[in-house]
C-alpha cells in the first residue's frame, strides 16, 4: 500500500494505494468510528465487492442502498430515494456514508452525505479506473439536472479515499480506456514527462499491468491532490483539470448520458480543445496528431456526434465556468501546460466546433 496526503488542514484525508483495500477493516476503522454506515453501491458492483466491504465493517449497523447502474441516475430523485432510507434507518449525525462504485456513484454518495442533516462522514470506495483517478479525489459533490451535468453538488470531502487496485480485474475494458481519458488529461495540463510515460506504457495499461496501473493511479492522484489542496473550491488552478470537460459534458448532455461514458465524452473534449488552442496559434499540428494518437492508442473515441455547432454551443453555456454570460475554456499553451481562457475569439472557437461537430 502507498498512501498520498490531500493537505486541508484539519479536513487533510489519506488516499490509499494498493491491493485487497477494500476489505481492510483497520482502513476504514481509521475512516470513521460511525455505528451506522449507509453504504451506498449500484447493482453492478454490490453483488461483486458489497459483502468484502459489509465484512470489513463487522460490528457497525450497516444498511445498503442500492442503486441502478447508470449516468442517468445521478439525479435528484435517485438523491432523494437515498435520503428516505437514511431518514427511515433513523440514522443521525454521527452516521457515515459509504460510497462503493464509480464516479456516479461516489459523487450522488457525497452529495448525500453533504446534504444529510447538514453534513455528515463520508469514505470513498472507488471501484473504477476514472473514479480512481478523478471523482473520488477533490470533495467535489454532485448530481445531474437533465440540461447540465454536475449543475447541483457541494464541495464535501471524503475522510478517506480507499482505491482497490485489485478491483480494476472485473472492469470491462471500455471503463478501462474512459479512465485512461483523465490520466491523460493530468499529463496535459501540469505533465509531459507523465504524458510521455504514458505514450511508452499504454500497453502495458491496456493490459492491466499491475505495475503500470498503479503507478499511473497514485500520479494522476498525487497531481489532483496538490491543485486540491492549492485551490479547493475552484477560484484558481483547480478549474485547470476541467481540460476536456467543457467539450465532453456538451456530449453528454446532447445524448443525455446515454451511450458515451463520462471518460469517452472528456477524451473527444481534450481533442476538441487541443485542436482549438492549436488555431489559436498555441499548439503546432504535430501536437493535435500527438494527442490523437495517444487517445487512439487507448481506443478512446475521438469523433463526436455529429448534432451541430449551434447545439453544442448552447450545451456549454450551461456550465459552472460560465462567467458574466462568458464561456470560459481551459486550453493548452503547450504540451503539460494548461490556461484558462475568456478572451479567445468566438469566431475560432465557431470554426473548431463546426470541426467536431458539425456546421
Amino acid at each position: 500500500m502507498q498512501t498520498l496526503t490531500v493537505g486541508l488542514a484539519e479536513r487533510s484525508y489519506p488516499i490509499h494505494v494498493g491491493g485487497g483495500l477494500s476489505g481492510d477493516s483497520k482502513l476504514l476503522a481509521a475512516a470513521t468510528s460511525a455505528r451506522d454506515v449507509l453504504l451506498i453501491s449500484n447493482t453492478v458492483v454490490a453483488p461483486l465487492y458489497a459483502e468484502r466491504v459489509r465484512n470489513a465493517l463487522a460490528g457497525r449497523n450497516v444498511v445498503e442502498a442500492i442503486l441502478p447502474d447508470g449516468e442517468q441516475h445521478k439525479s435528484l430523485g435517485t438523491a432523494e430515494k437515498v435520503f428516505d432510507v437514511l431518514i427511515a434507518n433513523r440514522f443521525g449525525r454521527d452516521a457515515a456514508v459509504l460510497a462503493l462504485g464509480g464516479g456516479v456513484v461516489g459523487d450522488l454518495a457525497g452529495f448525500v452525505a453533504a446534504c444529510y442533516q447538514r453534513g455528515i462522514d463520508f469514505i470513498q470506495v472507488p471501484t473504477t479506473l476514472l473514479a480512481d483517478v478523478d471523482s473520488s479525489v477533490g470533495g467535489k459533490t454532485a448530481v445531474n439536472h437533465p440540461a447540465a451535468k454536475n449543475m447541483i453538488g457541494a464541495f464535501h470531502q471524503p475522510k478517506a479515499v480507499v482505491i482497490d487496485t485489485d478491483l480494476l480485474r472485473t472492469l470491462p475494458d471500455r471503463e478501462i480506456q474512459a479512465g485512461i481519458a483523465e490520466i491523460i488529461k493530468y499529463g496535459l495540463i501540469c505533465d509531459v514527462g507523465f504524458l510521455e510515460w504514458l505514450e511508452k506504457n499504454m500497453t502495458k495499461m491496456l493490459a492491466r499491468d499491475p505495475a503500470a496501473l498503479e503507478q499511473a493511479i497514485l500520479r494522476s492522484c498525487q497531481i489532483k491532490a496538490d491543485i486540491v489542496a492549492r485551490d479547493e473550491r475552484e477560484h484558481g488552478d483547480r478549474a485547470l483539470l476541467n481540460l476536456g470537460h467543457t467539450f465532453g459534458h456538451a456530449i453528454e448532455a446532447a445524448t443525455r448520458y446515454v451511450g458515451w461514458l463520462h471518460g469517452e465524452a472528456v477524451g473527444a473534449g481534450l481533442l476538441i480543445a487541443t485542436d482549438m488552442s492549436h488555431r489559436m496559434g498555441m499548439l503546432a499540428a504535430g501536437d493535435v496528431s500527438r494527442v490523437k494518437a495517444l487517445l487512439n492508442a487507448a481506443g478512446l473515441r475521438t469523433e463526436p456526434p455529429r448534432i451541430g455547432a449551434a447545439a453544442a454551443l448552447d450545451f456549454m453555456r450551461i456550465d459552472k465556468k460560465v462567467q458574466s454570460g462568458r464561456i470560459r475554456l481551459v486550453l493548452l499553451k503547450r504540451l503539460g501546460a494548461a490556461c484558462m481562457l475568456a478572451d479567445y475569439p468566438d469566431q475560432i472557437l465557431s470554426e473548431t466546433l463546426t470541426a467536431h461537430f458539425g456546421a
